[in-house]
This record gives structure tokens, C-alpha cells and sequence, in this order.
């Protein structure tokens, strides 16, 4: 992409109504712009990390056996009052009457749509397990959004839901969306650390949140330091084996938010030096629910034996457009964001020091096509501004690496990279320049 034809409206200022660095930095960069409060329409660079950080979340429900669907955004509220939830969830649901006086809703969450759709379907115990995902927009009317994507009232959600036989396949489902969860962060360039929680209006007995340790966070959190340095459990974990052990290796150690934390145990628990209390932002929330839903809505399976009895299940929640705040937290400097490979809008930013000379322009056009042939995704800053204003944009908007040509460097023969996370720079020929960055050498 050439960025004379790309839309980056980049702002000098920091809006006032930005408090935490995500936000400041999602709207100096152009990713987002707020319609109304806690509403952002997402602009092209921000839209472009989205669909990275969706497209991880994917793979790994892929991988761990959820298959995708989608579901409407609006519900029809008698599936809420088969529940007992329509009255009872409060003014965070929009509630909705068409022209024909239909209730309806903008749907919040999707355990009520997704357990009728089941039931019209299954029948026996043969048609289980199954886990069933969507990546859908939600909505929840909070009384005070803020935080710009982290307490927004529309977002993007991926839920899936776990239909079982009985307890103990219920659980191994809870257990692969609990890897699962854990591999998906790491993907991310995000070190989550689980943590018992309160299962909220979703309901259940078993619920783990999520939560990326950050200064910014919305709740104050409790965990042995030692969750924080455990690695992921890694994409060649055995989804068909036993989980069991993996989640025991993290949910022995004491790690709890502020509504689940007992002081006397944490005290008891954890040695005095491991002792960690922080802010935490939450990106992921799972629960084990039982027959909550299937008792109420009349979702039942036959069992072997013949008898009909309601099936077991679980809802697991990641905020993929809340994610992309959680990774700026986690990733920034003074100057503005550094991108994870895995989710920057590009791989390259292609710095032209003087616009519209000759060789200097067919250089970086030869290494930006280069560079796009071989899938990095490079951004060619073509435009006629000065190189300090260049420099500026690009360490704003926070991509991986910079190559930077200019007509001096190019009369001896050499161009510059600049590692964006690390300030490294590498003066060598733009031939080598362009193929070290399109192997992957410097990351």
C-alpha cells in the first residue's frame, strides 16, 4: 500500500477525552474515530489489525475443535424470558420493538439463541460433544463508557459454546477452550494469566477470566508471580488428549480478581516473595454452566439408557476489539505503538527521505515490490513531507520495521533498517536490507 492512497488521518493532538494510553494512541493514529459515545467506527489501519487479531482467535478455536457459525445481532426477547434473564440483565440491554411490536434485543450475549438452535437440531447423545463459535458484534449499554475499545458499548466478541453429555466431557470442553485461550494470547504478544472469577449474569459453578497485567486495568487482581513467567502450553498440544494436567499446572497456583480473592488464603498459599497485586485488564472469560440453560430452554439429548436428560454446557468469551487496546497497553513507547508481528497493519514501513527524485523513487518503488511479492506487507510513505514528519508517522502507527532510503545513502550504496521495538538500526545495501526483511532476519 502506498500511503498517498491510504486514509491515515493521524491527529498532532491528543484528544481530551483520551485517558489511558490505547486510546490516546488509537486515535492519534487513525484507527479509530468515535459516532457517538462508546461507538468507534474502525478507520483502515485499525481495521487491518482487527482482522489479524480475529483471524488468531479463529485459528485457535479452530484448532481446539470449535466449528464457526454466526448469529444475528438481534434476538427475539421470549428467547430471554424462556431463559429468565429478560428482566432480570438489567439497563446494559437494548431493548427493541420492531413495526410489527415484536420485543427484541441487541444481543449481548448468545447463550439463549445458540441453546434454541441446538435443540431444534439434536436429538441423541450421538450428535455430542460439540462446540459451536461465532465472531459477532455485540452490544451493552454501559452507563459510563470509557477507555475508548476497552469499556466500549459496541464491540467484537467471539463466543462459542460447549454442548456436552454430561459433567466430566463438560469439563474436557472447559478445558480445551482454557488452552486454547492460553495459546491465542501468547499468539498475540500477550503474556494472560487465568484467573478464578464470579460468573456474573452468565450463571454457572466454574469460571476463569483472562487478564493481561496492566497498569490501565479495570480491576485490581491477585495471582502468584509465577503464573506470570509459565509459558503457553504451545499449538502442538494434543486436543484429543488429556488437558487435565495443564490446567492443573496453572490452576494450583492461587490467582484471583477482586470479587474472588480471599486474603487469608493468598496469604497462606503464596511465599511472601511471590506475592503479586496489580491492575488487569481482562480479555477472555470462560464458564462452566451446567444445565442452567438446557433446564430452563427444555434442551435435551437421549443417553444411551433411553432417557432423555439436558445437555451440559459452557460459554467462552474473547474481546477481540478490546484486544487490540489490551496489546497497545502492553506494547508502546513515547513515541506511539510497537506492533507485534503477528497483528501490525504492516509488516514494513518504506521511508522515501525525498519524494519525487528520480532514483530515490525507484528504489524504494523496486523495494517495496519486492518486499509485497514475498508477503510482508509493506507501506511506502510517498507523500511529499518532510522526513521528520515521516519518521513521526511511522513510530506512531508502530510498525515492526522501517527501511529508510534516501538520495545520500543511495550514492554509497546503502539504505537503513530500524528494528521499531528495539531502536536498532542496520545501515547495509538496499539489496540486503530488502532480502534480510523479507527471510525475517531481524525479527
Amino acid at each position: 500500500m502506498r500511503l498517498s492512497r491510504f486514509f491515515l488521518p493521524v491527529l498532532k493532538e491528543t484528544p481530551s477525552e483520551a485517558q489511558i494510553v490505547s486510546h490516546r494512541l488509537m486515535l492519534r493514529g487513525g484507527m479509530i474515530r468515535q459516532e457517538a459515545a462508546g461507538i468507534y467506527a474502525w478507520l483502515p489501519l485499525g481495521f487491518r489489525v482487527l482482522k489479524k487479531i480475529e483471524q488468531i482467535v479463529r485459528e485457535e478455536q479452530d484448532r481446539a475443535g470449535a466449528v464457526e457459525m454466526l448469529m444475528p445481532t438481534l434476538q427475539l426477547a421470549d428467547l430471554w424470558r424462556e431463559s429468565g434473564r429478560y428482566d432480570g440483565y438489567g439497563e446494559e440491554m437494548l431493548r427493541i420493538t420492531d413495526r410489527h411490536e415484536r420485543e427484541m434485543l441487541y444481543g449481548p450475549t448468545n447463550e439463549e439463541m445458540i441453546t434454541e438452535i441446538f435443540r431444534a437440531s439434536a436429538r441423541s447423545y450421538k450428535d455430542l460433544p460439540k462446540i459451536l463459535y461465532h465472531i459477532q458484534w455485540k452490544f451493552r449499554d454501559e452507563r459510563r463508557p470509557r477507555f475508548g475499545v476497552m469499556r466500549g458499548r459496541e464491540f467484537l466478541m467471539k463466543d462459542a459454546y460447549s454442548f456436552d453429555l454430561d459433567e466430566a466431557s463438560a469439563r474436557r470442553a472447559y478445558n480445551r477452550m482454557f488452552i486454547a485461550y492460553l495459546n491465542t494470547f501468547d499468539r498475540l504478544g500477550l503474556k494472560a494469566v487465568p484467573m478464578r472469577a464470579d460468573t456474573g449474569p452468565i450463571g454457572g459453578d466454574l469460571s476463569h477470566e483472562f487478564i493481561i497485567l496492566a497498569d490501565t486495568g479495570e480491576s485490581e487482581v491477585f495471582c502468584d508471580a509465577s503464573l506470570v513467567d509459565m509459558g503457553a502450553p504451545g499449538l502442538d498440544v494434543d486436543f484429543e488428549g488429556d488437558l487435565q494436567p495443564l490446567v492443573d499446572e496453572r490452576t494450583a497456583l492461587y490467582a484471583a480478581t477482586d470479587e474472588m480473592h480471599d486474603a487469608a488464603e493468598f496469604q497462606a498459599r503464596v511465599p511472601a516473595d511471590r506475592r503479586l497485586s496489580a491492575r488487569g485488564i481482562e480479555v477472555g472469560h470462560i464458564f462452566y454452566f451446567g444445565t442452567k440453560y438446557s433446564d430452563a430452554m427444555n434442551a435435551k439429548v437421549a443417553h444411551p439408557d433411553g432417557q432423555e436428560r439436558p445437555v451440559h454446557m459452557g460459554s467462552y468469551g474473547v474481546g477481540v476489539s478490546r484486544l487490540m487496546g489490551a496489546i497497545i497497553e502492553a506494547h508502546h513507547d513515547e513515541n506511539g505503538c510497537i506492533w507485534p508481528e503477528a497483528v501490525a497493519p504492516f509488516g514494513v514501513g518504506i521511508i522515501n527521505l525525498k519524494s519525487g527524485d528520480a532514483e530515490t523513487d525507484a528504489a524504494c518503488n523496486h523495494a517495496y515490490a519486492q518486499l509485497e511479492a514475498t508477503g510482508r506487507e509493506p507501506l511506502l510513505d510517498d507523500r511529499s513531507e518532510r522526513g521528520g514528519a515521516k519518521f513521526a508517522t511511522m513510530d506512531l502507527i508502530g510498525l515492526p520495521y522501517q527501511l529508510i532510503v534516501g538520495p545520500r545513502g543511495l550514492k554509497e550504496g546503502k539504505a537503513e533498517v530500524k528494528v521499531r521495538r528495539t531502536g536498532e538500526r542496520h545501515e547495509l545495501s538496499l539489496e540486503d536490507a530488502v532480502s534480510r526483511l523479507a527471510e525475517g532476519a531481524f525479527s
